[in-house]
């Protein structure tokens, strides 16, 4: 038979499994929905910043064969 300590321990640890589950998943779509799109942003940016740099150094090159 179990005893009133069992059944404290058994509770305590159904509730601290609880916590733990709800963090891990908290986490993964804390990842899912902010990290990654940020992450996406970031590189979308840097690519863009790059292109412009580009495009920017072509002008550069045509107006000096220009002149």
């Amino acid at each position: 038979m179990v005893t009133l300590e069992g059944y404290v321990y058994l509770g305590g640890m159904t509730v601290l499994f609880f916590f733990w589950a709800y963090g891990i998943v908290r986490f993964l779509m804390d990842v899912k929905n902010i990290y990654i799109p940020k992450g996406k942003q970031y590189i979308r940016g840097r690519r863009k910043l790059k292109e412009e740099k580009k495009k920017e150094k072509e002008r550069e090159e045509k107006e000096r064969q220009l002149y």
